[in-house]
């Protein structure tokens, strides 16, 4: 039954809500509090900033069409296919989610290094070097990211009416010609939420394109990165950097809300 309008809050759990929303709001006012709002805009031109603005929306975008391409299809396999080691499968997926970020550069060190099991061959053969690259910080950005659109698009998927898929084969459509012309946009507002929080995980990643791509300003240093290196030097530029990255986050918790929070 629905909560009766005007029913009075046990004081032990309104206390400790309170705390609740005080630890998550406080910092978040504390940024905007100590922000330069004066010189934001003067802030914002300048070289450096830019520069890692730029390089934040390259990779993070590279990174959402790499994980398209190769997640949307994996998506599709776990939803539709039946095979043994589905679980085993999905769970592997996900492990980039709960997996410290620093680790997941490591593993892409000794995967895609230079004398790393892939690196060395890529290295030796066509003379391709990723780590340290700009390169290597689309392929960090893509490991961190992709679980987060495999997920929403395997959702998606599930909950899509298959009699569709059904009706196009009955009509003589092929499984590729059903997958493009029905089953996508089925999906497609799947597909969307599941990029844009790809694209977002991207755009904040630290700790796996710090320790596989480096630090080096214009090649490597995204905006998070350039976080860390302002706290150390320039405590203004780190918050105008920390400001862009909060308006982002907020701008997709806006534009996902209808899917992603319900209200009464």
């Amino acid at each position: 039954m629905p909560a009766r309008a005007g029913r009075r809050v046990p004081a032990p759990l309104l206390i400790p809500a309170g705390l609740g929303l005080l630890f998550l709001v406080l910092p978040l006012a504390g940024l905007l509090i100590r922000a330069p709002w004066a010189t934001l805009p003067q802030r914002l031109t300048e070289p450096g900033v830019l520069t890692a603005l730029r390089l934040s929306l390259l990779t993070a975008t590279l990174a959402t069409v790499l994980c398209l391409i190769l997640g949307v299809p994996l998506a599709w396999l776990l939803a539709r296919v039946e095979f043994p080691g589905r679980r085993l499968v999905r769970a592997l997926v996900t492990v980039p989610l709960v997996l410290p970020p620093v680790v997941g550069g490591v593993a892409l060190l000794l995967v895609f290094g230079r004398r790393g099991l892939v690196g060395e061959w890529l290295d030796s053969t066509f003379g391709v070097t990723l780590p340290f690259t700009t390169t290597g910080v689309v392929l960090a950005e893509a490991f961190v990211a992709m679980p987060f659109l495999v997920i929403a698009v395997e959702g998606a998927l599930r909950g899509a009416d298959t009699r569709y898929e059904e009706a196009a084969a009955t009509l003589g459509a092929g499984r590729w010609t059903t997958f493009t012309h029905v089953t996508l946009p089925l999906v497609a507002p799947g597909v969307a939420a599941g990029a844009v929080l790809c694209w977002a995980r991207a755009l904040g990643e630290f700790g796996a394109t710090i320790t596989f791509a480096g630090n080096f300003p214009g090649r490597t240093q995204t905006m998070p990165l350039a976080v860390y290196l302002a706290l150390e030097t320039d405590l203004q530029s780190a918050i105008v950097l920390s400001l862009i990255l909060l308006a982002v986050s907020v701008t997709i918790l806006a534009a996902l809300r209808d899917k992603w929070i319900t209200s009464p």
